[in-house]
């Protein structure tokens, strides 16, 4: 018999409490995986800093959580691909609409996941590496191939078809930057991104033909008159800020799609309790001043400007085209690089609170990552996975 816990969020804006959590099964389409790493996501710092703003169909208490790797041990009914004790990467899509944000999100020693939205790991890769992954991962492909974002053509993903468009990457060092870097140059297009100058000789190394640093006050001049007069197919604007420099960009190349991966505020400038608060106030002004100044300066330069909902790929092509066609050879011949690199800390599912709270001071090429021990019961279930 295995026994699972979790890290639970109790109420908005409360500190994570590790205790029992029941056992998930797995539905027809899914996986249940014995996490050995899990990740943690400004996604998780930001739902409990703002409380039911963005995620309000929460029902407290729930789980935080969608970076996982592990071990499987138990296979849907419908599930053909996976197997057992097979080494696997996933996405936990428990705090979205309509899902189960208990047994299904990832702070917890086993999650259900879906299937599509997995994939196998080979054996020389280590659980923490692979665990920065998922959201990142998925966010990139939302704002690169979704159609209502850049709508970039991902028919030749990992083909090696090159073409003479060029992506705008602002922000290539986040995580969902990185990641970008690599989709957009696996399905053919040309990179420029920004970073600051100590992550440029890594952007290259991800794809980047060049890089910009993003502190300079003529970087928007220099992207520009870098494309050389090339077809700029969109812009990826990741970070806060990174709205207006990349509708600039736009304008100034005749690209007329960006997507956006950041609000243009930092939420955590908030106290993390209920009710209002001058500072609360102040921030909600902002948010809503520059979101309308931004659409306006988008629609004067006929941009389409959209935000980013990275689980849109579950419910898309898009998803079975980077998690099951592209994702399991790119993993296993080394073409995509796990990115950012991990940062291991000590303490289990204790240590996810502390965590998140060096999440709001600020990260940068690198994702905390939290490491569970083997579980009872399953090692003779997974014989020979590490």
């Amino acid at each position: 018999m295995m026994n699972n816990s979790a890290a639970w969020i109790d109420a908005p804006y409360a500190d994570l409490s590790v205790r029992h959590a029941p056992m998930p099964t797995a539905g027809r389409h899914q996986l249940v995986i014995a996490v050995r790493a899990l990740a943690v996501n400004p996604l998780d710092a930001i739902i409990q800093s703002n409380g039911r703003v963005m995620y309000g169909w929460l029902r407290y208490p729930v789980v935080l959580g969608e970076d996982v790797a592990g071990v499987v041990v138990d296979v849907g009914a419908e599930t053909s691909d996976f197997s057992a004790g097979d080494r696997v990467v996933s996405y936990a899509m428990g705090l979205e609409r309509g899902r189960d944000a208990v047994t299904e999100s990832g702070f917890q020693a086993f999650v259900a996941v879906d299937a599509a939205l997995t994939s196998p790991l080979p054996e020389a890769t280590a659980f923490e590496d692979a665990a920065v992954m998922p959201l990142a991962l998925s966010t990139a492909a939302a704002g690169l191939f979704e159609e209502k974002q850049l709508g970039l053509d991902y028919a030749a993903l990992g083909q090696a078809r090159p073409r003479d468009e060029i992506v705008v990457i602002w922000g290539g060092a986040t995580s969902v930057g990185g990641n970008a870097i690599q989709l957009a140059r696996a399905a053919g297009y040309r990179v420029i991104t920004t970073a600051s100058t100590r992550n440029h000789d890594r952007m290259r190394s991800l794809g980047a033909e060049a890089v910009f640093d993003y502190h300079d006050p003529e970087v928007v001049d220099r992207i520009v008159a870098a494309t050389a007069g090339s077809t700029v197919a969109g812009i990826l604007a990741i970070a806060i800020g990174s709205g207006t420099p990349s509708v600039r960009i736009a304008r100034a190349t005749g690209a007329r799609r960006v997507a956006m991966a950041s609000p243009p505020v930092l939420f955590y400038d908030q106290p993390r309790r209920a009710g209002l608060s001058l500072e609360r106030v102040r921030l909600f002004l902002r948010l809503g001043s520059r979101s309308a100044l931004l659409q306006a300066r988008s629609l004067l330069g006929r941009v389409r400007a959209s935000f980013i909902w990275g689980s849109a790929i579950a419910f898309s092509p898009v998803g079975a085209a980077v998690w099951r066609s592209y994702l399991p050879n790119a993993l296993a011949d080394g073409s995509h690089q796990l990115y950012p690199d991990a940062r291991v800390l000590p303490g289990g599912l204790s240590a996810i609170q502390g965590a998140l709270d060096t999440v709001r001071g600020g990260l940068s090429s690198e994702k905390l990552v939290v490491t569970l021990a083997r579980h009872d019961g399953v090692d003779e279930v997974t014989a020979g996975a590490a």
